[in-house]
């Protein structure tokens, strides 16, 4: 499997205590280990979210339905910026 190199900035405090816990040359299969729990899995067109957007935009009605939702609230909460005066 190809590899990337990954440069981290990370708390002095806690950098300590990974150096201090985990031995040198299992520190990237340690991180990799931790990346792999914490990050949900590559579904790719398998995940249910995919499918669904993908049917919405190959769905001519239900794109133009959300074209016009997204008309709609594009500005929503939002009011225009005052043009700011410049002081000397």
């Amino acid at each position: 499997m190809p590899t990337e190199q990954l440069l981290l900035r990370l708390p002095d405090d806690l950098v300590r205590r990974f150096k201090r816990s985990v031995p040198s040359r299992r520190r990237s299969a340690f991180v990799q280990l931790l990346l792999e729990q914490a990050l949900p899995a590559v579904q790719g067109d398998d995940d249910p979210l995919y499918r669904a957007a993908l049917a919405v935009e190959n769905d001519a009605r239900l794109a133009a339905e959300m074209a016009e939702w997204e008309a709609a609230t594009v500005a929503d909460g939002l009011r225009a910026a005052r043009p700011r005066v410049r002081r000397r």
